[in-house]
């Protein structure tokens, strides 16, 4: 008030002191309208600054893009007394039960290069379900449910194996007596020509449990055949044939046989599958093979195109998998396999062979086995026995249906679950894997199934790498430029990571005490790669672990596995079961883990304990992370493991962004596993609803700080051109993509920026030692 009595009114208007629009003039009207529109943004963010709304360091402004603005002033470090060094210190801001409707949202702040960078531990949804009590601890000692008998009465001379084939199994291959399946079989199938089926646990001896019959009616035949003076070898005929879906699980049953048959060296076997040449196959028929094991597209092949093939005497066919078999589309070849046998067994012998049956005996065997009697006659099984553990034989007649079994695991296994959110997924696998390795002789092989190949070569490149040892730091250098997505407009298989990559140490999760090796399989390697791959994981004497695809999960006999790991859900429950079947095998003990997310997903749980396993255990991320993350004298103090984890996934995140071979496998990765998620089976898509999976946290769990818009990857997975059935077609088209390939290598520039990475890695490690920044602000 002035001293006249005057009252004076300073008051001016909100935008007294912002500037006024600039008048662009001159120049393209493109250039005019992108900086009217630059001026007009600058302006509006300098009036959220005036009004105090720009975030900062940590606070996260939306429940959905979590972002930390990267431009606000980093928090004030303190000094915790625990540890004794500096530490930083910033709001943990509380997750809320439900954000605003986006036009009230708070417009969100974007980093100078598009980055989303998102904390692991806020914001994660709520587990629905609420944790149970513990179980109590049952004193009872579990029996093994897969493991060879120990009465006396159940020896191989007893159920009807020679004395030759009994000595040889218990000298040669080290098996004392015979499991249950195997006991039942061998006095089913020894005594009479009757189809049936063989269902069993996984790990029980399925494979000997049909093998040894067969092995030894032939070699009653053989005996015969010599008494008569006709005298028996290689050329005397095909008697014996089994069907298997995949070509590892017919060179493992071929591996079985061929000990099985050395000491009856007169009888010989065979086999033909796909990706082999088949002049080679045509050569080895020629000259004979008593017992053949394929695949049914290539024995259909051969069926067509192989005239010395004579099938006139098979009289054992072995449906092995037989459930997978059929899911795989393999139905038309059955039939066409099962027409032909049932066409040329007709056929009038030459020379009649003294003891061969009069007619041929059809055995489906798996784990897992729902038909009806339609699904049975279609694979011609004609009044079948069921040849089970948990139930006697009985004959199923004509008109009465197989009554459905719930699938069991063996009794030994520990079966357990973590509930993890989707942006604590890699971390927590690595956590997991931690724990598991932690001292020598903890663990000895592990298994961790992912839902597609894309996935399995990502996370073989991400656990291979250690980015602990490479911890970016915000004031080392100049942000990141995001490299840009590859021009080329299809991407095969296999370009951003090399055929023969297929072992690498285990960085990730090894110790200075414990180092693990790791392997990776999947559907899309070249035959000869899968071959050689397994062999190694089966004969590597160092603890590793094989990250692979279901193609592992069916049949396979990996020894000294005891821990199986389904980082991706299975796509039925009776993958689920072949999976952990991989583990606990023949009596020995093993654990299996699942991972799930919060939601829907939970209810997965009830589907794990229609098995009716004997433990069932739950685990939580938090749980997980503490334990994995924890300081290697095993006291957690306070909160370091949540330090720790997020050092390990910040590091991980920088290691993808400055490689763009390693982003361009993270997004395809991603996109892989969003497609793979929408393909479980109808009655388990309201479990695995793909409209309630958080993709933008599901990206961080792909070590990807991009939005999910934004992630784009053009490419696609090999076609017919490149996998042909036969050499010539996949020289060719390798041929005509060999200048394309290089190309795109050069495109992804690797070796330029591993010289540009190694200096920014020094410059990091020098300025943290003088006290830098993170990211996070963590120290």
């Amino acid at each position: 008030m002035a001293d006249d009595g005057m009252l004076l009114n300073f008051e001016l208007p909100s935008d007294a002191f912002t500037p006024k629009p600039s008048q662009f003039k001159g120049g393209r009207w493109k250039d005019r309208l992108t900086a009217r529109k630059s001026e007009e943004w600058g302006r509006s963010k300098a009036q959220e600054r005036a009004r105090g709304k720009t975030p900062n360091y940590g606070q996260v402004v939306s429940d959905e893009d979590e972002l930390i603005h990267a431009d606000a002033p980093a928090a004030k470090r303190v000094k915790t007394v625990d540890a004794g060094v500096a530490r930083p210190s910033f709001p943990r801001p509380e997750p809320r039960a439900g954000g605003r409707p986006a036009s009230q949202r708070e417009a969100l702040p974007k980093s100078t290069n598009g980055e989303v960078i998102s904390s692991l531990f806020t914001y994660n949804p709520e587990t629905r379900v609420p944790p149970s009590a513990p179980a109590e601890v049952n004193d009872i000692q579990i029996v093994p449910s897969n493991a060879p008998l120990s009465d006396e009465l159940a020896t191989f001379t007893n159920l009807g194996l020679s004395t030759t084939l009994a000595s040889h199994l218990l000298n040669k291959m080290d098996i004392q007596a015979p499991t249950a399946i195997q006991r039942r079989s061998l006095q089913q199938l020894c005594a009479e020509n009757r189809d049936a089926f063989i269902q069993a646990e996984t790990g029980s001896g399925k494979t000997l449990a049909y093998l040894l019959p067969i092995v030894q009616r032939i070699s009653a035949i053989s005996k015969e055949m010599k008494a008569a003076g006709q005298g028996f070898n290689r050329k005397s005929g095909l008697f014996g044939m089994v069907l298997v879906p995949t070509r590892e699980l017919a060179k493992q049953i071929t591996a079985v046989l061929e000990r099985l048959l050395s000491c009856c060296h007169w009888i010989v076997g065979g086999i033909v599958i796909g990706g082999e040449s088949k002049s080679s196959e045509k050569a080895r028929l020629r000259k004979g093979v008593n017992i053949l094991v394929a695949t049914p597209g290539r024995l259909v092949d051969h069926f067509d195109n192989t005239e010395v093939l004579d099938l006139s005497k098979v009289r054992w066919l072995v449906l092995d998998e037989g459930d997978r078999l059929m899911e795989l589309g393999f139905d038309n070849d059955i039939q066409k396999i099962v027409s032909v046998l049932n066409l040329r067994s007709r056929k009038s012998q030459e020379v009649i062979i003294p003891g061969l049956p009069d007619r041929r005996t059809t055995i489906l065997c798996s784990a897992t086995i729902e038909a009806d009697v339609e699904r049975l006659k279609s694979i011609a099984l004609k009044e079948a026995v069921l040849i089970a553990v948990e139930s006697s034989d009985r004959t199923i007649g004509e008109g009465e249906t197989v009554k459905k079994q719930e699938f069991s695991a063996p009794a030994q296994l520990k079966q357990s679950y973590a509930i993890v959110p989707a942006k604590q997924r890699l971390v927590t696998l690595v956590a997991v894997l931690r724990q598991a390795f932690k001292r020598k002789g903890m663990t000895a092989k592990c298994i961790v199934f992912m839902s597609c190949a894309d996935s399995v070569d990502f996370h073989f490149e991400a656990l291979a790498n250690d980015p602990l040892e490479t911890i970016p730091d915000a004031t080392a250098s100049d942000e990141i430029a995001v490299p840009k997505q590859s021009r080329t407009e299809k991407i095969p298989q296999g370009d951003t990571i090399a055929e023969s990559r297929t072992q690498a140490s285990a960085k990730s999760f090894s110790s200075v005490d414990n180092s693990v090796k790791l392997f990776r399989l999947h559907g899309s390697m070249q035959q000869a790669t899968r071959t050689s791959t397994l062999k190694a994981f089966s004969a590597c004497v160092v603890p590793a672990v094989l990250v692979c695809t279901d193609v592992a999960s069916r049949g396979l006999d990996l020894p000294n596995v005891d821990l199986v790991i389904e980082y991706d859900p299975p796509f039925s429950r009776e993958d689920h079961v072949h999976r952990i079947g991989r583990t606990a095998r023949a009596g020995k003990d093993g654990r299996a883990m699942i991972f799930l997310q919060p939601g829907c997903e939970e209810a997965y749980v009830e589907v794990l304990a229609q098995g009716q396993p004997h433990t069932l255990t739950r685990h939580t991320g938090d749980e997980l992370l503490k334990k994995g993350f924890a300081a290697t004298s095993g006291v957690v103090v306070g909160r370091e493991w949540e330090d720790r984890a997020t050092d390990w996934q910040i590091g991980s995140e920088r290691w993808a962004i400055e490689s763009p071979k390693h982003l361009e496998q993270a997004r395809r990765a991603y996109q892989s596993h969003i497609r793979a998620y929408t393909t479980h089976v109808a009655a388990e898509r309201a479990i695995f609803d793909i409209k309630q999976l958080h993709l933008g946290h599901l990206a961080k769990a792909f070590a990807l700080r991009d939005k999910p818009g934004s992630i784009r990857v053009p490419g696609s997975r090999p076609g017919k051109e490149a996998t042909g059935k036969n050499s010539e077609a996949r020289k060719k088209f390798a041929a005509k993509h060999a200048a394309k390939r290089t190309k795109d290598a050069a495109e992804l520039d690797v070796p330029n920026t591993t010289d540009e990475r190694e200096a920014r890695k020094r410059m990091r490690v020098a300025l943290r030692a003088r006290g830098g920044a993170s990211e996070f602000n963590l120290g």
